[in-house]
């Protein structure tokens, strides 16, 4: 995702805004039959004002003179209910179509690969759900109406003051392109600042969402002040590009503005020395020149709402660029069913794999490991071994580059994401808490769970007493990313989430890593019942919590290097040995570990 495209692309956006102007017909139809009634009744003012001036004024009947001015009354009042109906459904259009597209893109976000997380800012993200959805709200609502409308204005002006008078019309036409070229030419630079000023502005607001979410860190290290300058030259940036945006179209507007009334008053000149020879009536020159002003505001207020169209065009491209992201490797055209109940058997064969923003270091090569059904099986080895890509692969987060990972015997890139992840619950190092009630945060595992199906995990997870105590207990909402939470307190409903999913595969990725000695004491417990035949992959860098696993596999370099019991692996003086001897006191300890194992 960048900045990709210019301003056809970009105008190729509002384009394909058209599907979802279909799917709300009954909107688009008021929206023109109101606009278009307002812009036949405002053409139509000018027919009367012409048959007042010549037929009303030389009579002496009042009468006359009465009825017309009833029927502009008339026509004022229908202009209004006209305008007003316009309003009302091109605002609920632009709405409706807002949060159409708002949708689409979150849902199309949701099933991104992590591959694309890894390439892009949250922030920025955010930024085209909102202000980008918020600017093409703006011109659906307001510029795209202002323009049809002054479109049919103009259109309908030209035509009546070519039947008013054609010599007159002749010259106001050829003043036309003057204007349009200029609109044209100053339009698309006009597109290229304003789609600079957005992603300038997204760059911001991405860095701020940064900074709000890390406050801490940044308040820590006493990081304002250069958090604030960053902040400040992002601004500063956007207000630049801004600018220059606005610079175009001011320079648009009041060229055009310019051209369009001094080839006006050009008319109105030609038209009273008209006059004043006896080739044209007064209600004939009032008649074209009311036109010709209709015609003149409606080209003046294109090339204002040009700008603004232009900037949601924008807006648009960079949506449909997301709608336009791959969601990751592709389903199979025919699904293989997972054969029911699911044992749990994990096996990678021979899988080699690199980041794709890495293509170069490949993080596994070659690897293989099979984890029986119901088998703990626990992988250490140092940091960056690869053992969390384990875990990412076997999710669906990554292709391999090589090799297969099955479950079951059945290969992962037959059967549906959706599926394989329903076989599999996670414990993370890095909980993810939402900022929504503990209820709430603990049902992510269970689509529908009731009250007490989340109480009970809670009560495995050892989470239940503590949230018991919460001010409105398991309807208490927690702050965002859960920091009114310890990370104790995190990690236990992280664990209730996986004992509520009951999947037959169980990932641990250091469980207890932030739990204290009596907590931890407490969610093992939780864990070994949560754990009983299950098929278990525990990713451990304290090899005191692998003890008890059936087998330990040691990674290093990407492939796995080493197996077997903690006993056995010690007894070897390889890799793990190595691990043992610089976390635990002395051979002693290993002894009282071998022990307990």
């Amino acid at each position: 995702m960048g900045s990709r495209g210019g301003g056809r692309r970009s105008l190729g956006g509002l384009r394909r805004l058209a599907p979802f102007l279909r799917t709300h017909q009954w909107l688009v139809a008021g929206s023109l039959v109101s606009l278009t009634a307002a812009a036949l009744i405002s053409l139509a003012l000018p027919t009367a004002v012409r048959r007042l001036i010549d037929q009303g004024f030389t009579r002496t009947d009042g009468a006359f003179v009465d009825r017309y001015f009833v029927m502009l009354v008339a026509l004022a009042i229908a202009l209004a209910v006209a305008s007003a109906c316009r309003y009302y459904f091109v605002a609920a259009l632009g709405e409706r179509l807002v949060s159409d597209l708002r949708l689409q893109v979150f849902k199309k976000v949701v099933r991104l690969p992590a591959s694309f997380f890894d390439a892009n800012r949250s922030g920025e993200i955010s930024s085209r759900l909102t202000a980008d959805t918020a600017q093409i709200k703006s011109a659906v609502s307001l510029a795209a109406s202002v323009a049809l409308r002054n479109s049919i204005l103009c259109a309908g002006s030209l035509a009546m003051m070519f039947m008013t008078s054609p010599s007159l019309s002749s010259i106001t036409i050829g003043a036309i392109p003057l204007i349009v070229v200029p609109l044209v030419v100053f339009g698309r630079s006009v597109r290229r600042r304003s789609r600079a000023a957005q992603d300038a502005l997204a760059q911001a607001s991405a860095f701020a969402s940064e900074v709000i979410a890390g406050n801490r860190t940044i308040q820590a290290f006493n990081g304002e002040e250069s958090a604030e300058q960053k902040y400040i030259k992002d601004v500063e940036t956007s207000y630049a590009s801004s600018v220059s945006a606005a610079r175009s179209r001011a320079y648009l507007t009041a060229f055009a503005i310019a051209l369009i009334f001094a080839s006006v008053v050009g008319v109105l000149w030609i038209g009273a020395r008209g006059l004043l020879s006896g080739s044209m009536t007064a209600g004939n020159l009032s008649q074209f020149l009311l036109y010709a002003v209709i015609a003149a505001g409606s080209l003046g207020s294109l090339s204002e709402v040009w700008g603004e169209l232009a900037q949601a065009a924008g807006a648009a491209g960079r949506l449909f660029e997301l709608l336009g992201e791959e969601e990751g490797r592709p389903e199979p055209g025919a699904t293989v069913p997972l054969r029911t109940p699911v044992a749990g058997g994990v096996e990678f064969r021979d899988v080699t794999f690199a980041y794709p923003g890495m293509p170069d270091r490949e993080v596994l090569q070659g690897l293989s490991m099979r984890v029986a059904p119901g088998e703990t099986v626990a992988v250490v080895g140092a940091s960056g071994s690869g053992k969390s890509t384990l875990f990412s692969l076997l999710l669906g987060f990554y292709g391999t580059n090589e090799g297969q990972i099955s479950i079951d015997g059945y290969d992962v890139t037959s059967l549906s994401a959706e599926e394989v992840r329903q076989q599999i619950a996670i414990v993370p190092q890095d909980v993810t808490i939402f900022a929504s009630s503990v209820r709430d945060n603990i049902a992510l595992g269970k689509t529908g769970a009731s009250d007490a199906e989340i109480e009970s995990a809670a009560q495995r997870a050892q989470a239940h007493d503590f949230i018991s105590v919460l001010p409105h207990s398991y309807d208490t909402v927690v702050g965002e990313r859960g920091l009114t939470l310890s990370g104790g307190q995190r990690q236990r409903i992280a664990i209730a989430r996986a004992v509520l999913k009951d999947a037959p595969v169980l990932l641990l990725d250091e469980a207890t890593s932030s739990l204290d000695a009596e907590s931890e004491m407490l969610v093992q417990k939780g864990l070994e019942e949560l754990m009983k035949d299950r098929t278990t992959i525990v990713i451990a860098h304290r090899l005191a919590t692998v003890l008890k696993a059936d087998r330990i596999l040691v990674m290093d370099g990407g492939r796995i290097v080493e197996e077997g019991t903690h006993a056995s692996l010690v007894r070897k003086g390889g890799v793990y040995a190595k691990l043992a001897e610089l976390q635990f006191d002395a051979p002693d300890s290993h002894r009282d570990e071998r022990d307990a194992a």
